[in-house]
């Protein structure tokens, strides 16, 4: 591993006055962990209201796999000894309402929340896999294998419906916005 003084050929470039590579590196993976914290959060929430109707069963293995999501973070944390976001929770509150309100509109306000968190969480993972370049091998596998599942978690959401919704547009947009917001703060607090 390379020390924050050595100068990247590609991978994490810093400018003067960024972070230090190891907070960078502590950013990503706080992010994720937090992502993924608040996408299990959302399920809950979603589940707890729509139970056991046809949504249920997609959004059952939805949270299949966001728990194995969340364990490879929680591992990674450890392993790299990042603490979690202080926001936490505020996430699991917010995910919760955000799961449930959703649902209360429908399966498919429902399938739309998904859909706007998983192009976030896809361009945040872009970036991040961007960033790193040919730096931390072992951890853009793991970010790009998430990211992988985020395109496949979006495409069962579009295929339930989630555009059909006539406050799509609205409700996406929203959602977006909030967890863009969301992420940033879980990075820096």
């Amino acid at each position: 591993m390379r020390d924050d003084t050595e100068t990247p050929r590609r991978g994490l470039r810093r400018l003067p006055g960024d972070p230090p590579r190891r907070e960078i590196l502590a950013r990503m993976v706080r992010v994720n962990q937090a992502g993924e914290y608040a996408a299990m959060r959302i399920h809950q929430g979603q589940l707890a209201v729509l139970g056991s109707r046809s949504g249920g069963a997609v959004l059952k293995e939805m949270t299949s796999r966001g728990e194995e999501h969340l364990r490879t973070f929680d591992r990674i944390m450890v392993e790299r000894r990042v603490r979690p976001t202080l926001l936490q929770p505020l996430w699991h509150v917010l995910g919760f309402a955000l799961g449930a309100g959703t649902a209360f509109l429908g399966e498919k306000a429902a399938m739309a929340c998904t859909v706007a968190l998983g192009e976030v969480i896809e361009e945040q993972l872009a970036g991040q896999v961007e960033a790193l370049g040919a730096d931390e091998p072992a951890l853009r596998e793991t970010i790009e294998r998430h990211r992988e599942d985020e395109n496949g978690l979006r495409d069962i959401g579009l295929a339930n419906g989630a555009t059909q919704h006539p406050a799509y547009p609205i409700l996406s947009a929203a959602i977006r916005t909030g967890s863009r917001m969301a992420a940033w703060l879980s990075t820096r607090l």
